[in-house]
């Protein structure tokens, strides 16, 4: 069992220490670090029993495997980088979401995400009057 609970927190602490939410093989890449013999079967079992432990939590983004980041987020979006695919934290909100949808309608919750460059895959900016 000492493995397993070894496993697990190297898993734990590569979710954590990311500070932005990542794909199961993100997670081995970090996890092998601290436990090389780590497999993506283990990742994927540990990732279950963390989810249903309330540990993590799944980020899903439209026709994307699920990413995972720790629980207990306050409310709050997520960036994805166009260039490396990267999902990273927005905790910021636009907040009241009724004034967007049909009169008569209600809104229960949203999931908001932007899409663009992160600063490291981010184009140079082109200098005033240079053309594509």
């Amino acid at each position: 069992m000492e493995r397993s609970t070894r496993q697990r927190q190297s898993i734990r602490s590569a979710i954590e220490a990311a500070g932005r939410p990542l794909l199961p093989g993100e997670i081995l890449q970090a996890a092998q670090q601290d436990v090389p013999a780590l497999g993506l079967a283990t990742v994927y079992r540990n990732l279950k029993q963390l989810t249903e432990a309330g540990e993590i939590q799944p980020v899903e983004l439209p026709g994307e495997p699920p990413r995972y980041e720790m629980a207990g987020h306050q409310h709050h979006h997520h960036f994805r980088c166009n260039g490396c695919q990267r999902v990273f934290d927005v905790h910021a909100c636009p907040g009241d979401m009724r004034k967007l949808v049909p009169k008569g309608f209600t809104v229960e919750s949203h999931e908001l995400t932007l899409y663009g460059y992160c600063s490291d895959c981010r184009p140079p900016a082109r200098r005033r009057g240079q053309h594509a």
